[in-house]
């Protein structure tokens, strides 16, 4: 695939996305005409490019789709829940076609087919406007000529004053009358005596006629014009088009090529003007100009407008076309697209210099040399701050994500009989790309779980008292140096006691086994697990929840489950920033130094020698009248180094839950870049990576997730009594 198939993927691919969104927005909304243009600009797009790529297949599906959407433009074809599902359709299959081009390959046959088949839908839309067309066509209005070029039927008006001198150059007034004929059809022609002088002033060589002519014909307008291009210097012509005419006009101008014109230049390319109107626009602008001696030149849609070339509507819309325009250009001039792996190049590299700029720190304060110290710290600051900019270009709201689940919510819900609105919040949280990308199985996975078994359907949730309509909600805030993603529905909820139940019949746990609401909750994540009565193309073969928080945990995240039976569940997902560097706060624990991510430290806490032998035998403090359960490192990672005399308690928090880690030493802030950890240290609790110091050592990075779910199971199964104070 060359460059150019390229970048016609990746615009396809987004302004599929943008149709997508605005059809869903169509149904739920109506069709208003902002909505219908954008979906009929991005076909129009889409078209073009293939066109110039040479994509046939592509044009000629694209082409019929075309047609449909210009009729919903006009308002010949109406919006309806059937014509935006086929439109939908459409949709996928111009993702199937861009796949082709992707791959640099012809459409299958079975591809194939259901292009033709969704032809075929589109032309039953078409027909139905043939034949409206046709009546129309038959059935004449009655013609009336206003002032200001405005007509009530669909037809021209052309308002023409021949010249006094029409007659001496050879020229007859009825032969251009005739020549129109040739082109359309006089409907009706008033002749204007107005300019006719008194007998005695009269001059038998001189023309005083003037026409208002209804004027019928399929031609532009400056095929039009052209009839009268001989007598142009001797007349007064102005042409106005009918109705129909100037809804295409404004049509015309919106789908025009997002590029710099002009606003003269615009209405001359969408046909409401002609290339002489404008010309002689132009020369009365500048002559008006050179009047009033001003350097503020009149504007040229008011000329056109005064000289009655074009109507104000016209010259509104096109004057709002080339304010887009400029916008556009604007913004895109503010925008660089940048492949993904020169990202990641860039980090790795920023990382790199972290590294380097820690060890020099570190030699520097060894050194004692003030200036050094000095120096080094102000690189370090600089490069926090390249660090924290090249994340930067890397951060993307998840809203995106979000905002692709309308169209899994709408199919789906459909596919189960049920009447279920998505509501989405926090779209603007920002998290790294990398994240996202394998963020979305595991969301899907959610959805379509809270989709099945979450809500019920609209009969039963009315028996409750519920409301008919169901509501699943997709949040995301900040949290501690995180972001949290919640799947919010209020369906049925978890039945505590059959997952229980169930548990025990296939002895994930003891039948006297006591565990919390969470744990039990948490019991849905095990492989293979599920409560479903019944299997369904969706859910219920104990598929999907195992995988989703394998993949979750994959990202150094976590996912925890609340439910109330009967109000509703909600799925939290916690996840890092990003992936490749982060604050932490570096301790030791004899020889070996631990980080910890800086996002989840509390507070630091120093234990005496006697508070010390006190928690040996209790695993627990009384952090100001609060339980605090503790691990200490030393025995979790088995340091064989005996420890000082003194120790510490760090003071983490995750998910709303605070533990102690019990260190040796605490070494201050440190910028962390995360390596990951080889295969054969999977199976090692509480480590989430490693990274290299100023040193060149390789200091271990805590997995402060699982550090807190372990304190808290421990201190779950024995209750604390009388905890140490401090």
């Amino acid at each position: 695939m060359d460059a150019i198939q390229q970048a016609y993927v990746v615009e396809s691919r987004e302004l599929l996305q943008m149709m997508e969104d605005n059809l869903l927005q169509m149904e739920s909304n109506g069709g208003d005409p902002e909505t219908i243009n954008a979906i009929f600009r991005a076909a129009h797009t889409i078209k073009g490019g293939a066109g110039v790529i040479e994509c046939d297949f592509i044009v000629e599906f694209t082409h019929v789709l075309e047609n449909v959407l210009d009729e919903m433009r006009s308002g010949t074809i109406k919006s309806s829940p059937d014509l935006v599902e086929v439109l939908l359709e459409c949709a996928d299959q111009l993702n199937t076609l861009v796949g082709c081009v992707e791959n640099d390959a012809e459409p299958a046959d079975d591809v194939s087919a259901v292009s033709k088949s969704l032809r075929e839908k589109l032309q039953h839309y078409l027909g139905k406007t043939s034949a409206v067309t046709k009546e129309i066509v038959l059935s004449e209005p009655g013609v009336h000529a206003s002032g200001g070029g405005e007509m009530e039927t669909d037809n021209w008006h052309i308002s023409l004053r021949f010249g006094h001198d029409v007659l001496r150059k050879g020229m007859d007034p009825i032969s251009f009358l005739n020549y129109l004929t040739e082109l359309g059809r006089i409907i009706h022609l008033t002749t204007i005596p107005d300019a006719i002088p008194e007998a005695a002033g009269m001059d038998p060589e001189s023309c005083y006629l003037g026409f208002e002519i209804s004027y019928k014909s399929d031609a532009d307008k400056a095929k039009i014009e052209s009839v009268f291009d001989f007598v142009r210097d001797d007349c007064v012509v102005h042409i106005w088009p009918p109705h129909s005419k100037l809804a295409d006009f404004i049509n015309s101008i919106e789908t025009l090529p997002e590029d710099t014109m002009r606003l003269g230049e615009i209405l001359v390319k969408c046909g409401a003007l002609t290339q002489k109107e404008l010309d002689t626009a132009l020369n009365a602008q500048a002559d008006q100009e050179m009047e009033e001696g001003s350097t503020a030149q009149p504007k040229i849609g008011d000329v056109l407008v005064n000289q009655g070339a074009v109507t104000s509507e016209v010259v509104e819309a096109a004057a709002v076309k080339q304010g887009k325009v400029a916008e556009k250009k604007s913004l895109e001039s503010q925008l660089i697209r940048v492949q993904a792996a020169k990202l990641d190049q860039l980090i790795d590299l920023v990382g790199e210099m972290v590294i380097a700029s820690a060890g020099a720190n570190m030699l520097a304060r060894k050194s004692g040399e003030t200036a050094l110290v000095e120096s080094t710290s102000v690189i370090t600051m600089l490069v926090e701050q390249i660090r924290d900019s090249a994340l930067q270009l890397r951060m993307v709201q998840i809203g995106e994500t979000f905002t692709r689940f309308q169209r899994v919510v709408r199919d789906t819900s459909r596919e189960l009989g049920k009447d279920i609105e998505l509501v989405i919040s926090g779209s603007e949280a920002e998290l790294d790309k990398s994240v996202v990308e394998k963020l979305g199985d595991p969301l899907m996975h959610l959805v379509r779980n809270a989709l099945d078994h979450g809500i019920e359907p609209p009969e039963t949730r009315t028996a409750k008292g519920k409301p008919a309509r169901g509501t699943l909600t997709l949040n995301a805030y900040h949290e501690s140096g995180s972001i949290a993603i919640e799947i919010i529905d209020d369906g049925a909820g978890m039945n505590r006691e059959k997952i229980l139940n169930k548990a025990r019949e296939r002895e994930i746990i003891g039948s006297t086994q006591t565990l919390t609401d969470s744990e039990i909750f948490s019991l849905i994540f095990e492989p293979g697990f599920s409560t479903a009565d019944k299997i369904t193309n969706i859910s219920g073969r104990g598929v999907g929840l195992d995988v989703v928080k394998r993949n979750i945990t994959a990202l150094r995240g976590s996912v925890e489950v609340e439910s109330k039976e009967g109000q509703g569940s909600t799925f939290r997902i916690r996840l890092p920033l990003t992936l490749a560097i982060i604050d932490g706060f570096l301790v030791g624990v004899g020889k070996s130094s631990y980080v910890i991510p800086l996002g989840t430290v509390v507070e630091c806490i120093e234990l005496s020698e006697k508070d010390r032998e006190e928690t040996v035998r209790h695993q627990y403090i009384n952090l100001r009248g609060e339980v605090l359960p503790f691990v200490r490192l030393r025995e979790q990672f088995e340091v064989a180094e005996r420890g000082g005399k003194r120790e510490n308690i760090v003071v983490v928090q995750y998910a709303g839950q605070k533990i102690g880690l019990v260190v040796d030493e605490l070494m201050g802030e440190f910028q962390t870049v995360i390596k990951p950890l080889g295969s054969i240290f999977k199976h090692i609790k509480g480590i989430g990576g490693s990274t290299i110091l100023g040193s060149g050592d390789v200091a271990l990075i805590l997995d402060v997730q699982s550090l807190v779910a372990l304190t808290t199971a421990q201190q779950n199964r024995a209750q604390p009594a009388e905890p140490v104070r401090v």
